[in-house]
């Protein structure tokens, strides 16, 4: 049954996993992703260098952004913290209504059901994108990801934990659904950066997405363990 007791436990081990899931992501950032991106954004900038100079001869307002170094990495710690403690919770409310993790190894279970709901499958038809490239519209992106994510969730959930084989071969078509429709994409696909250091940006954000949610789930499953 849950109660406060059950509820203070899943928010402290919330925390703590988020908070060094959110710091082991931001280091591997650093190493791998935050290069190919500082690259590309190189390339970004040199093609939209004449629309910039029109929007300071028009003293066009700039929105603040952090400069690069250690003000930018700093926030997206924060940033990355936050969104570590925000899916443990997630994962661990999960975790709580299965039943709690005996130990680490059954949360890296649960970490790489995470990796695939929100971050792999909805990458097969929106992968990462590096700055500079053109994409379909915000909101229909965004409805086609939410989407993608809650086919993929209950459809592993079926072929985890549903009883019958109907239901199985239900979760195995949700999880192919979103991608019978097929992601929103341009009308002209083009990008700024070159093609290799596109496809090196998306294998660096697939591994630094595979640690960051195998740690969640180890985390999780050490910290929200079930209690002798």
């Amino acid at each position: 049954m849950f109660n406060l007791t059950t509820f203070r436990e899943l928010v402290v081990a919330a925390l703590w996993t988020g908070l060094l899931a959110g710091l082991l992501l931001t280091a591997i950032q650093q190493i791998q992703v935050i290069p190919t991106l500082l690259r590309a954004e190189v390339y970004e900038e040199n093609a939209s260098a004449p629309v910039v100079a029109n929007a300071e001869n028009s003293h066009e307002h700039h929105e603040w952004q952090p400069e690069n170094g250690w003000e930018r990495t700093f926030f997206t710690a924060v940033a990355n913290i936050s969104l570590g403690v925000g899916f443990s919770l997630l994962i661990g409310s999960v975790m709580c209504l299965r039943g709690r993790p005996g130990n680490w190894r059954m949360g890296l279970l649960w970490g790489l059901a995470g990796y695939i709901t929100f971050f792999v499958s909805p990458s097969l038809g929106l992968p990462p994108e590096v700055p500079g490239t053109t994409a379909a519209k915000l909101a229909d992106r965004q409805n086609w990801w939410l989407i993608t994510v809650l086919d993929t969730g209950f459809g592993l959930s079926l072929l985890a934990f549903a009883k019958t084989r109907t239901n199985k071969f239900f979760g195995a078509v949700l999880l192919a659904a979103p991608h019978l429709i097929s992601a929103p994409q341009p009308e002209v696909h083009s990008s700024a950066a070159p093609a290799e250091l596109a496809q090196s940006f998306i294998t660096a954000t697939v591994l630094a997405n595979a640690v960051f949610w195998l740690a969640i789930g180890g985390l999780m499953g050490q910290f929200y363990k079930k209690q002798s």
